[in-house]
């Protein structure tokens, strides 16, 4: 494929926060520990501190997790204290999801590649952390394939990782041809996790990915001392919400607003808030409640039952993992920058945030027609308004623009007003408010005369917009709302293409156009 850059800045598509911390303002340096160069890693490694008894529960926990799996990635590499970790992670998108959560799982390979090379006395592993615990099914439990939504429907609740695939038995029967893959993973994984963990395996085991589901006793016990803080103390929801308003001082929106205490309570088709009430703990919309000394007996007793909210999260995933750096998108990293302070109160190594990689696919066909049409794709991130005009305007034979012509007014009204003055000085402003409506008439006719222009080409300004919407699905990035299969089904190496162009370390948006 042809790889193109463009810097995020110039593509209308990004925050101003993420945008800011690649730019590397010095305002936002006290937000985060170094910034993510291949040099940053070494200072990393030293930082990071991690025991060999939460190395041999990480690597038990896998091996149980991964069971009979075949072709499973290496994971006693994991209990070797030279080795570490990079992290992304997200939730369990049936039929993978969006497009770019392959590009997060792709961008977490290639840097754990990288740093392989470039650090050859130590072992670095990619690892995804399936968002299992997360209750919010209506965000995952849909996808797109060649234009056509398709929705798993189920009455099951909670956290989706503990949930039985039943409901997508007819969403394989909808699909326009079988997907021996999701096949198997759908009809003899018991469980979104099992199923999520089997495919994304097959995907991209072989390039040494590990799947972790952190839904699990063994792990949680390993943050008990963090949830035992939060239950007693709340400290947490304070420190974000300071660092939020030097955050939002600085101009910058917040992603997420702590609550006072950060836990759920998670249980069978259950994952609700624990609130503190005076002296008990109760779960809301139920009717559970406990005293101090018994929620902390029900912490020690089941350390499973409690769930990190997304402020502490990212603390459990730091605490049982050995991991360097999280590879986010431009609403991860962003969030990220709000919880520094709660890193440190814990006293743990804030990781590298690395932005993940960002593309355009331009398949063949799309090729040819931006060709045939003579428009760049840099061209189009521009809105449909400002692009349909920079298009007519290039390839008209008129003149659409009257800026000569204003240019003769303005020189007209100013030989008008200096008659005006002579005579008498009061006639400033009419000659003015008359100049004003002369010029504004004039920019009407401009506008006029470029719509009229429009219409004459309405046939190639509508395979522009067709070329746009192609690529720009519903206005916005491809990665966003395109799923892999719709690249994967025409092309069995796009994966692998993806591996080769892929540079994690890169902040650019690659625009790859297939020939």
């Amino acid at each position: 494929m042809d790889c193109q850059y463009l810097p995020l800045s110039t593509t209308g598509q990004f925050p101003s926060l993420l945008l800011n911390y690649l730019a590397q303002y010095p305002s936002l340096t006290p937000f985060y520990g170094s910034f993510p160069t291949l040099e940053a890693f070494g200072e990393q490694i030293k930082k990071k501190q991690f025991s060999e008894e939460s190395r041999q529960t990480l690597v038990q926990v896998l091996e149980r997790q991964y069971g009979t799996i075949a072709n499973k990635p290496d994971l006693a590499i994991l209990a070797q204290p030279n080795t570490f970790v990079v992290t992304t992670g997200h939730q369990l998108n049936i039929f993978t999801g969006p497009l770019y959560i392959l590009y997060k799982l792709v961008t977490t390979i290639n840097l754990a590649k990288k740093l392989n090379e470039a650090y050859p006395d130590y072992r670095f592993v990619p690892v995804y952390w399936m968002a299992t615990e997360d209750h919010d099914f209506a965000e995952i439990n849909h996808f797109s394939l060649f234009g056509k939504t398709y929705t798993w429907e189920t009455e099951q609740r909670g956290a989706v990782g503990r949930m039985e695939l039943d409901g997508l038995e007819s969403v394989l029967n909808e699909l326009p041809e079988t997907l021996p893959l999701f096949e198997k993973a759908y009809r003899e994984q018991k469980t979104l996790a099992d199923a999520v963990r089997y495919y994304i395996n097959e995907l991209l085991g072989s390039e040494g990915l590990v799947c972790l589901d952190p839904d699990d006793a063994q792990l949680k016990q390993l943050l008990v001392p963090v949830m035992k803080d939060e239950l007693l103390n709340q400290a947490t929801g304070a420190i974000v919400s300071e660092t939020t308003h030097q955050l939002e001082a600085l101009g910058y929106r917040s992603q997420i607003s702590p609550r006072e205490l950060n836990l759920f309570y998670l249980g069978d088709q259950l994952r609700e808030r624990i609130v503190r009430e005076g002296d008990q703990y109760r779960i809301l919309n139920t009717d559970l409640h406990f005293s101090g000394d018994e929620m902390l007996a029900e912490l020690t007793a089941h350390p499973e039952k409690f769930s990190p909210n997304v402020v502490l999260r990212p603390v459990y995933q730091e605490t049982v993992l050995p991991n360097l750096a999280y590879i986010g998108g431009p609403s991860e990293l962003p969030y990220w920058l709000q919880l520094k302070g709660i890193f440190d109160y814990f006293k743990l190594a804030f990781p590298l945030l690395v932005p993940r990689n960002f593309a355009l696919y331009v398949n063949s066909a799309s090729a040819k027609r931006m060709e045939k049409l003579g428009v760049s794709s840099e061209e189009l991130f521009s809105d449909d308004v400002k692009l349909r005009r920079m298009y007519v305007e290039r390839i008209t034979e008129n003149a659409l623009h009257l800026a000569e012509e204003k240019q003769c007014f303005e020189q007209c009204f100013t030989d008008i007003l200096n008659k005006a003055l002579k005579v008498d000085k009061s006639l400033e402003g009419v000659v003015q408010g008359e100049r004003a409506k002369m010029i504004n008439a004039l920019d009407n006719l401009e506008k006029r005369l470029k719509k009229a222009e429009e219409r004459n080409h309405e046939t190639v300004v509508n395979q522009l917009l067709a070329l746009k919407g192609k690529l720009f699905p519903n206005g916005g990035l491809q990665e966003r709302s395109e799923n892999f299969l719709n690249f994967y089904l025409n092309d069995r190496e796009f994966i692998q293409k993806l591996l080769v162009d892929f540079d994690p370390l890169d902040y650019r948006l690659m625009i790859l156009t297939e020939r």
